[in-house]
């Protein structure tokens, strides 16, 4: 993995993580700033939904891509589109114009997360893609540990708006990089015959990319402000959702929906999975502000704190002990992470000392680092290489899909329940019984992997 063959490659997939990373968990910090500013309180959870609806086109269509014309194109486009959509982002004045941001954003994020998982599907050696996801999980820790406690003192000292901009030229720099090793990663694409799916089949696809995302934008629009009365607002909503229960089947594995054993149960755990998690920690920060009284710097080092978890989980699973047995991996991971939520609203609904609230982010982390990883190994083993296109962009459709919904819903519940800040507890709890409730799910799936 680190050998003379492989070093260059890895390190540009890892720093390029990375860098994604360190926006996805910075933003989490810096996001009560930016509502309060651009006065989207009660819109708070669009900005991270509405990223994740645009990477779901982007998802759908770098699986095409892939398929067709190699991984390189889509690994080098998305990395140009994040770094726009970032830029955007901090130079909005409204929050119209700082959501088109975060949808450019979303579409690269997309297509580049598809083909690093297609390099290395395609370049690296079946024996070595365990630990070489275990890096990639691992890259997300260190942007998790100084990423909130960064964005926390940028947001602070100079504005919200540089935890945006500070991220464009190491993008630059990881695009230079990849560049340079751009015949190694062609020569894989060449050794892999043609993908099983026609140019039919591909056109399909990709309009059925489309149709999810517009789905996915509907119903968030139809939620983000959601009230517990009928209005157009909550009929799109519920449109939205039919449109994303028509075409997410027709985009995953036949059977994912009904738990059906091998890949089907792989994609449907990795739904469930960010389901739950992202569900609870997007609205961890603003709880922790409100209802609690940190500043935005001390909500980002717990963040921070709980992101060792999730290091730990994936190094779990790189062990070679668990050849074979990552099936297992996936429902323990499941249980962890059930747990962990639990242990959020416990700390929430007791109103014990709010740094508290790190042992159990820590322990979803763990559960979240141990099935996750074990997934991306799992959907690439039980796929041959002309078809890993299709199977990294299932993965990560399911993955975002289920980011989305989870926000989407968590977001519903709070615009219902939200009062002003300080008594928005109930809220809160309500929000994350669910979400612990979803995570048990994912110990149903994983026993179902196993063929």
């Amino acid at each position: 993995m680190f050998g003379p063959e492989f070093a260059a490659l890895t390190i540009a997939i890892v720093a390029l993580i990375s860098v994604i990373a360190f926006e996805s968990m910075a933003v989490s910090t810096a996001m009560p700033e930016v509502a309060v500013e651009l006065d989207a309180v009660r819109s708070y959870g669009l900005a991270f939904s509405v990223m994740l609806t645009t990477q779901l086109l982007g998802i759908v269509l770098a699986g095409v891509w892939c398929d067709r014309s190699g991984s390189l194109p889509s690994l080098l486009s998305g990395q140009v589109l994040f770094a726009l959509g970032c830029g955007i982002c901090g130079a909005s004045e409204g929050f119209s114009v700082f959501l088109a941001g975060r949808a450019v954003a979303g579409l690269g994020a997309g297509l580049t997360f598809v083909a690093g998982f297609v390099v290395i599907g395609r370049t690296y050696p079946e024996s070595i893609r365990p630990r070489v996801f275990s890096v990639i999980s691992a890259a997300w820790v260190l942007p998790s540990l100084i990423g909130p406690v960064l964005a926390g003192w940028v947001t602070t000292t100079w504005s919200w708006r540089w935890v945006f901009w500070i991220v464009v030229v190491p993008v630059a720099a990881a695009l230079v990089v990849l560049l340079v090793r751009r015949g190694q990663i062609q020569a894989a694409d060449a050794g892999v015959e043609p993908s099983s799916r026609d140019h039919r089949s591909h056109v399909r696809a990709a309009w059925l990319g489309l149709g999810i995302a517009v789905s996915a934008g509907v119903m968030q629009w139809g939620t983000h402000e959601l009230e517990l009365a009928w209005s157009p607002q909550v009929v799109a909503g519920l449109l939205g959702l039919v449109g994303l229960a028509l075409c997410a089947p027709r985009l995953l594995p036949a059977g994912t929906f009904a738990m059906r054993r091998g890949l089907p149960s792989v994609m449907l755990s990795r739904f469930f999975l960010p389901c739950a998690f992202f569900g609870t920690i997007t609205y961890i920060p603003l709880m922790l502000t409100g209802e609690r009284g940190l500043s935005l710097a001390e909500a980002g080092s717990l963040l921070a704190i709980g992101s060792i978890g999730w290091s730990l989980g994936s190094w779990v699973q790189g062990r070679d002990s668990f050849a074979g047995r990552r099936d297992r991996l996936v429902s323990v991971g499941g249980g962890t992470l059930a747990l962990g939520l639990a242990g959020v609203v416990l700390v929430t609904w007791a109103g014990w000392w709010p740094w508290l609230v790190a042992v159990p982010l820590a322990v979803a982390g763990l559960g979240m680092g141990m099935a996750t990883a074990s997934l991306s190994v799992l959907a690439l083993s039980l796929t041959r290489p002309a078809d890993h296109g299709s199977a990294s962009s299932s993965l990560q459709l399911a993955d975002v899909l289920g980011s989305v919904i989870g926000i989407a819903a968590t977001g519903a519940v709070f615009a219902a329940l939200h009062t002003r800040a300080g008594e928005d507890v109930p809220a809160f709890v309500a929000m994350w019984v669910g979400t612990a409730a979803v995570a048990t799910l994912v110990v149903v799936a994983g026993r179902r992997i196993r063929t």
